[in-house]
């Protein structure tokens, strides 16, 4: 297996700190331009439409390539990249709008993912996890990584990484299919798998997973859910991406043999009985991107969005017509079943097909208002409710 050399610490003057408050939202080429403004003034903000009484702004206007969140005990905001980059954010005078980036790691092969527990931040490169320790009190020096395992594979196909830790206190890593279509024989491929935080007892948790990049747990029924990302290559409409629920160990999904819950594969579905895989819970639409997932735990919307589900649509990149690029959300019926799947935040694809940004992951803030990441336009929204 290849084992990826460990970062050394990042020289103190690339460490931080950026102020935020001189700099603009970061275009797709990552350029900046002063904007003293900067969570007003873009007139990119005014092409996003959202329910009567929800407003956006930039929580963070320059974070190049910023995808999956996770939130620090003491409130710093991680943001993992596809680059080599890791980032943190902090809001020291409380306003709700970072005021300065540290860069806690470079380097790094494709740090997707982030996850914190117990004062440390976890990095999901694409073969091994990392673990920076006692983070928050050493942001302007971090320390170097510990890698708490490299068992990973290498294959970079779907290879980049989403991760959290569970109510069980694992650690919850997929690992997507190397491939398009395929069969692997290695059962970690098209997974979730799992693990004690040290590493130990990893085991594949649930199968027939073509590509996670969004999980989260049921605030109040604990179980598992998720988005896929669909196979490409079969038109325009088909197949859907999916909203799944995980409700065991051992669950299989379907991948590569069916989509979609009942769409048998054209190359491996042949004599197979898609009844035999359990379903999504809810179709979202076809090679949308599904990618970021969190359930609404906060108060500051209103009551209905409690406990319902936020997704970020990365949006397509072969379809003929261009769709998702877009916030949605799913709601949920007392017994557990997803009744509706509509958009909640939409403009960054314009008319025409034109797409001035891609959102990525959703982070719920304490105070109520909702982080949405954006790694083609590269910095964090803020929705917020109410005046």
């Amino acid at each position: 297996m290849t084992r990826w050399p460990l970062p050394k610490s990042i020289p103190l003057f690339l460490t931080v700190l950026v102020s935020l408050s001189l700099v603009s939202c970061s275009k797709a080429d990552n350029s900046a331009s002063p904007d003293p403004t900067p969570g007003n003034s873009d007139p990119d903000l005014a092409k996003v439409s959202m329910p009567a009484g929800f407003s956006i702004s930039y929580y963070a206007p320059d974070v190049p390539g910023a995808r999956s969140m996770t939130q620090g005990a003491n409130g710093t905001l991680f943001v993992g990249t596809r680059g080599s980059r890791v980032y943190a954010l902090r809001d020291t005078d409380s306003d709700q709008v970072a005021d300065s980036v540290y860069i806690i790691a470079d380097n790094l092969n494709t740090p997707n993912g982030v996850a914190f527990r117990e004062g440390d931040l976890y990095v999901a490169e694409v073969n091994r996890i990392l673990r920076f320790n006692d983070i928050e009190a050493n942001l302007s020096n971090p320390p170097d990584p510990t890698v708490v395992t490299d068992r990973f594979p290498t294959e970079r196909s779907h290879g980049w990484k989403f991760i959290a830790f569970g109510p069980d206190g694992k650690l919850y890593v997929p690992v997507g299919a190397p491939c398009n279509i395929c069969k692997s024989d290695d059962p970690v491929f098209a997974s979730i798998t799992r693990m004690n935080p040290d590493g130990s007892d990893l085991e594949v948790y649930a199968h027939g997973i073509r590509n996670t990049v969004g999980f989260d747990w049921h605030p109040q029924t604990n179980a598992l859910w998720f988005t896929d990302n669909g196979r490409d290559m079969l038109g325009d409409n088909v197949p859907p991406d999916e909203l799944n629920r995980a409700t065991e160990t051992g669950q299989h999904f379907g991948y590569p043999y069916c989509h979609g819950g009942d769409i048998p594969d054209p190359e491996f579905g042949s004599g197979v009985d898609c009844d035999t895989f359990v379903a999504p819970m809810r179709r979202l639409g076809p090679h949308v991107a599904a990618l970021g997932m969190r359930f609404y735990t906060g108060t500051m919307f209103p009551n209905e969005y409690r406990n319902q589900i936020f997704i970020a649509e990365h949006g397509s990149w072969n379809r003929s017509q261009a769709i998702g690029y877009r916030v949605m959300l799913v709601k949920l019926d007392g017994s557990g079943n997803a009744t509706s799947y509509e958009p909640f935040a939409e403009g960054w694809l314009e008319d025409g097909g034109s797409r001035w940004g891609r959102p990525v992951d959703v982070e719920v803030l304490p105070d109520g208002s909702l982080l949405v990441s954006d790694d083609a336009k590269g910095c964090v929204y803020r929705i917020r409710y109410g005046g």
